[in-house]
């Protein structure tokens, strides 16, 4: 089974990388973009008896820092 997991930043936390992405697309001549946050995109291959809740464990403990990002899990 997969279960694909969404790390983002939450919002009033700086993100330099995005800043930075921000800055480069502009450098390209890209106009139009307001701003960029950049996160993570996990994608775990798994057995089916992985449960919920361990999916959420895991993220809790490794897979994001929830002090400053959210998560969120579709399994599929």
């Amino acid at each position: 089974m997969k279960t694909r997991i969404y790390v983002t930043l939450k919002t009033g936390v700086l993100d330099p990388q995005g800043k930075a992405i921000h800055h480069a697309l502009e450098g390209l001549g890209f106009s139009g973009v307001e701003d960029v946050r950049q996160g993570k995109y996990i994608e775990l291959d798994h057995a089916d008896g992985v449960t919920d809740a361990d999916l959420e464990a895991m993220c809790r403990k490794l897979l994001a820092n929830t002090v400053i990002e959210n998560y969120r899990i579709e399994r599929g």
